[in-house]
């Protein structure tokens, strides 16, 4: 993953710019009809086929956005249409109700029970005596019997929203942060800032947040907090970014000993402290504090790649956790012995735990795309659009069946993707290996 080549492409002229200005004009509006009739249909769980082939030529149009970024690295007018296209998408997907999720009726009972001082990690929907804490309108029809498996600061997150809307409109604003956010490590690194329309545009993060309303928004801005505190040459701010990114998804924690390569390891002590100082609130569980979280990872696989492989070459769940563990370690050791720069390393570890994970829901791939912005690697692009087939299983739930992934849909959405992954790692392996024989 080198950076020699980020800024190359031809220099752009006037000519050029205005017409990838007006090709760009073209293609949010075609992204922007495709959502359109999102925001529209009124049971988008009722048409989830035509969902995702309509969200799979929304990629394809994204892609192209992204191509021309890239082939010409305009500036000018192609930012700000970049940014209004941005603000567009969002304000077009945002009055929708969430479809094909039910996550954030789950968001609204435990914000519900924060405001009401009920621990989280003990309570239930299920628990007769917190019947109030439901919305009628919104019934929580699975994991009933968990408690909560979001860490503390994502807990508290949930009690400053009362509603559906304002909890699409908060996730939404925090996704927005983050182009900010990109837009400034983009200055920093000196390269284009129409770059920002890889996260921008992507159509599996527009759905993931405006659309359906996922929380995720606030542990990927703090980690670009993080990235961008880190670059600035302050290693505590960077530190407490990650924990702060921890304590909304444990996900920031496989990049802890990445940031400690460059922050020193004594700063491990500012993280550890915030990251007490968050769980501080909910003590009262004690142990059960990670509850509901393992009994999530005991009773879900969804939407899963390599660990599925893993798991059909003969390994029971556990053995395949412990396999996928293991080769996540190694990714990270990876990068700190290489000495990867942090963005890089947040690419390559993020997307390495996704592919490795039990369950890789389609919202969890915007957490590598923000990286895209600097690292455009194409196998994680095509990653990035071939996400939505992971809405597939909901054809069967919202019909009354369990929720249940194809094989084949399985297939289409990593077999391109691994593979190519694979070719580029065998192709960086031979040119290693003719580079060292000619010292």
């Amino acid at each position: 993953m080198s950076d020699a080549n980020r800024n190359s492409g031809p220099e752009p002229t006037a000519s050029s710019e205005t017409a990838v200005a007006a090709a760009l004009v073209g293609l949010g509006l075609g992204i922007g009809a495709i959502f359109l009739y999102f925001a529209r249909e009124a049971h988008l769980d009722s048409h989830v086929p035509e969902f995702v082939a309509l969200a799979l030529a929304a990629g394809v149009v994204y892609l192209a956005a992204v191509y021309l970024v890239e082939r010409f690295r305009p500036r000018g007018w192609s930012l700000l249409i970049v940014l209004a296209g941005a603000v567009a998408l969002r304000l077009i997907a945002l009055p929708a109700a969430p479809p094909l999720s039910e996550d954030i009726y789950r968001y609204q009972w435990e914000g519900r029970a924060v405001r009401a001082r009920i621990n989280p990690y003990t309570a239930t929907p299920a628990a007769p005596e917190l019947a109030w804490l439901e919305d009628p309108r919104h019934p929580i029809r699975t994991g009933r019997s968990n408690a909560a498996i979001y860490p503390p600061l994502t807990e508290l997150a949930f009690s400053w929203v009362r509603t559906v809307p304002g909890y699409k409109r908060l996730f939404t604003l925090l996704d927005l942060a983050s182009v900010l956010v990109i837009l400034l490590l983009l200055d920093v690194r000196a390269e284009p800032l129409s770059r920002v329309v890889t996260y921008a545009w992507n159509p599996g993060v527009i759905i993931s947040f405006a659309l359906c309303g996922h929380h995720d928004s606030l542990a990927i801005l703090t980690l670009l907090g993080a990235n961008l505190f880190i670059i600035g040459g302050r290693p505590a701010m960077s530190i407490a970014f990650l924990a702060l990114s921890f304590l909304s998804k444990l996900f920031a924690g496989a990049l802890l000993p990445v940031f400690l390569r460059r922050a020193r390891w004594p700063f491990a002590a500012i993280f550890m402290a915030l990251v007490l100082l968050g769980y501080l609130p909910f003590a009262s569980a004690g142990l059960r504090l990670w509850h509901g979280l393992g009994d999530f990872a005991r009773r879900w696989e969804s939407n899963d790649g390599l660990f599925r492989l893993v798991r059909l070459a003969g390994n029971n769940q556990a053995q395949a956790e412990l396999v996928s563990l293991c080769l996540l370690a190694a990714i990270v050791a990876y990068a700190v012995k290489r000495r990867l720069e942090p963005l890089g390393a947040s690419l390559v570890v993020i997307a390495g735990m996704l592919f490795l994970s039990p369950d890789a829901f389609p919202w969890y791939f915007a957490w590598f795309v923000p990286f895209l912005c600097f690292y455009p690697e194409a196998p994680l692009l095509l990653a990035s659009v071939t996400s939505v087939l992971g809405y597939a299983p909901v054809v069967a739930y919202a019909a009354g069946q369990p929720y249940r992934d194809s094989p084949l849909i399985l297939a289409l959405e990593y077999a391109p993707v691994l593979a190519w992954l694979a070719w580029r790692l065998a192709n960086s392996l031979r040119h290693s290996k003719i580079q060292d024989r000619s010292r």
